[in-house]
């Protein structure tokens, strides 16, 4: 079994790392935290009692302009859950699984323009 020596190590460089790591991760949960009350997370005066808003306005993005292919080339297996929209007799499937992620695809199909929302 060897043995560690630890006086062969450089302790003033380990050190410096470990500042640097620290300094480094107290400046992302800073900015993490101060973004989440600036940008409006405060809770609405006339919001029902025991509401909480967990996440900021706008900090799920939306699919705009989605690009498709088709069901045969779709790489997705024949018993995933799809939201189905046909209009004008044109259909178009969003994976539920994609959808869980951006919640909201904005699309439109002819003129008619129209937003999936999960």
């Amino acid at each position: 079994m060897a043995l560690y020596d630890y006086r062969t190590e450089n302790v003033g460089y380990k050190m410096k790392t470990i500042l640097k790591h620290t300094v480094f991760w107290i400046w992302i949960i800073i900015s993490f935290i101060s973004s989440g009350f600036s940008q409006g997370q405060a809770t609405p005066k006339d919001a029902p009692q025991g509401y909480e808003q967990i996440l900021r306005r706008g900090a799920i993005a939306a699919i705009n302009n989605p690009e498709y292919v088709s069901a045969k080339d779709a790489d997705i297996r024949s018993n995933t859950w799809v939201l189905g929209v046909v209009i004008e007799g044109q259909a178009r499937a969003y994976s539920l699984n994609l959808l869980n992620s951006h919640e909201v695809v904005n699309d439109q199909i002819g003129d008619t323009k129209f937003a999936a929302v999960w």
